[in-house]
């Protein structure tokens, strides 16, 4: 037996008669709905048709038999019981959509709506070239018939909703929100709940419990009512993404044009990070010259990587501390640090419910993932009691062997990286600097700007010999410096290579490890130096079936065991157990792969041609 559920139609469509209004098309009409049908009306339609009407239809008409939806919807009136009518395709949609379909692929919906059209019955009578049609093949457990406004004007694929019920549902909260915020006033018993479901979901959020505030602003929003937008966008799991359009009435208030306009900027670059031209920031709202001169100001510093955010308060000096081991590859210390200031963050004014701020930061952006983002949105804050969440795990896997079990692709294509011991990360330049390129960069840089593969520099004449490298530089847990590039063309080793080992040493011990796989016409190439206050104290790279070695290699590093079956994966774990347990060295994958790292351009790791050598250089041009 099917069943509307109870649902109190003459109170639903009562309440929407009482709180409607004219809307701006200057229609003014005293009643919305027509009288009731009745049931004799009812079965004559069910018999004329050759069908039973679906319950949230059935108890529709039983309430009012017809109904003005409103002048500003594509369907503007929903006929009664004697007027509907099957819909019979006269325009031929069933051939178009079944042409969409891909019979190996299709969904049971896409196949569904190809044949909705011949089998849907009509229910509007006034409209804007588009009609409201129930599709009797589309029946859910509930017995409920699936209804589509199909837009004859836009050539998008018709609006579903589940029954009758929910299409008059999502009607009366659009009717709320096309009226909401206008000139007149516009406040009935609907808005008044509405407006206290905002403010609970403001406490609830505060409180650590966004499922129930995003539940409460998700009707919020739909009801148009004043703040939902923005707070609901708080509580997603990206905060920085398409933010302009949910805080635009916001950004200008001095309150919190700290915290959100720079949340615009980011957005903004990311959003035209692989455009040629990415236009001035829309910020959504009236400017003023000093807004808009901040925001211009916000974009470059963004784009250049400079922006800090930075709160007050005990929140601002943990998000400060956060910022400076994250910029040395310590991305999990740094999340442990915010997440353990997060309680004592307080909102700059009651429409922020969240720091959003830490989604512009061009450091610490990185570090919140989506994962601790709803971590942090889960814990109580603003001097709100309640339980702290379940911490979410440290993305950094211990030592180094994640470079073979667990690197991302361009690093499994190889790469070249080295550990100096008692050194900071910014005296690398220093050490091993090419004086001609600047020293370290000035702020820390991202994934997509850094070098991720080796580019031939313009070489012109013995300039041609020189491998440079471009490292990222940090800090391993054990306070080893490291600088690391990401697969570098040049082969590792040969008659060229000079190690920087030992100009790396000066300070303290250097490790130098250079891998790259087997490529279709090269062996694989494995090498590692060590060098103590400025000499190298041994070396070895095994390439192919060879192996050349200098030195006193200890027993743990030795190639001949590490590498008894050659350069491949088993020898190169092997290799890299090696260093952690021999240096305690490691690396940090998700500084390395998703983070911000200061970088340096090195001194070449080869040398010149000496006389009588030879030294070729192959050059490719693609003929177009």
């Amino acid at each position: 037996m099917t069943t509307d559920g109870g649902f109190d139609w003459p109170g639903f469509l009562g309440r929407w008669q009482a709180e409607w209004v004219p809307g701006e098309d200057g229609t003014h009409r005293d009643r919305l709905g027509e009288p009731p049908a009745s049931e004799a009306d009812i079965a004559a339609a069910e018999e004329r048709l050759g069908t039973r009407l679906p319950p949230s239809y059935r108890g529709f008409l039983a309430a009012a038999n017809g109904w003005w939806v409103d002048a500003t919807a594509s369907v503007y009136r929903l006929g009664g019981a004697e007027e509907i009518d099957w819909f019979g395709d006269p325009y031929g949609l069933t051939e178009t959509y079944r042409g969409f379909l891909d019979d190996e692929r299709a969904s049971d919906r896409e196949r569904l709506l190809a044949g909705m059209w011949r089998r849907a019955l009509r229910l509007e009578t006034e409209s804007d070239m588009s009609h409201a049609l129930l599709d009797p093949g589309d029946v859910g457990e509930d017995g409920e018939w699936a209804l589509y406004v199909y837009q004859g004007w836009n050539g998008e694929f018709p609006d579903r909703y589940p029954s009758f019920r929910a299409y008059m549902e999502a009607r009366y909260r659009a009717f709320h929100a096309e009226r909401a915020g206008g000139p007149e006033p516009f406040e009935n018993a609907t808005t008044r709940a509405q407006d206290a479901n905002v403010e609970r979901a403001r406490q609830e959020a505060l409180r650590g419990d966004w499922e129930t505030a995003t539940e409460l602003l998700t009707e919020a929003r739909a009801f148009g009512r004043p703040g939902a937008a923005a707070l609901l966008r708080q509580l997603t799991a990206r905060p920085a993404v398409d933010q302009r359009f949910a805080f635009a009435a916001l950004v200008a208030d001095p309150r919190y044009t700290g915290e959100l306009l720079p949340v615009l900027a980011a957005a903004h670059v990311e959003d035209g990070r692989h455009r040629a031209h990415q236009g001035q920031l829309a910020l959504g709202c009236d400017t003023d010259e000093a807004l808009r001169t901040a925001a211009d100001d916000l974009v470059a510093r963004v784009r250049e990587g400079a922006h800090r955010y930075e709160p007050g308060g005990a929140f601002g000096r943990a998000v400060a501390e956060a910022r400076e081991a994250a910029r040395w590859g310590d991305v999990d210390g740094a999340w442990r640090t915010i997440r353990a200031a997060v309680p004592s963050w307080s909102p700059p004014g009651p429409d922020v419910v969240a720091p959003v701020g830490l989604a512009a930061d061009s450091v610490l952006a990185r570090v919140v993932t989506p994962e601790r983002w709803r971590e942090l949105l889960s814990t109580p804050r603003a001097g709100r009691g309640g339980p702290a969440p379940q911490p979410v795990p440290d993305l950094d896997p211990p030592g180094l062997r994640w470079l073979v079990d667990d690197a991302p692709r361009a690093i499994r294509s190889g790469y070249r990286c080295l550990w100096v011991e008692g050194t900071a990360p910014d005296r690398l330049p220093a050490l091993i600097g090419d004086p001609d390129t600047g020293g370290l960069s000035a702020h820390p840089v991202g994934p997509w700007e850094r070098v991720t593969a080796h580019r031939y520099q313009e070489r012109q004449g013995a300039d041609f010999w020189k491998d440079r490298a471009v490292l990222s530089v940090g800090r391993t847990a054990s306070g080893w410096a490291f600088g690391f590039e990401v697969a570098p063309s040049e082969v590792p080793a040969g008659r060229f290579y000079v190690s920087p080992a030992p100009a790396a040493s000066a300070e303290g011990r250097c490790v130098t490890l250079w891998a790259r796989p087997a490529l279709p016409d090269t062996d694989a190439v494995v090498h590692l130096s060590v060098g103590e206050r400025g000499r190298e104290l041994f070396a070895f790279t095994v390439r192919g079936d060879g192996t050349e070695r200098s030195g006193a290699i200890p027993a743990s590093l030795d190639p001949a065991v590490l590498f008894a079956s050659g350069p491949g994966e088993d020898g190169e774990r092997r290799l890299l157990a090696a260093l952690e347990s021999e240096y305690g060295l490691s690396l940090p994958r998700f500084a390395l792969t998703d983070g911000a790292l200061h970088r340096f351009t090195t001194r070449p790791w080869s040398r010149a041609p000496r006389e009588g050598e030879g030294y070729a250089v192959l050059t490719w041009s693609r003929i177009r």
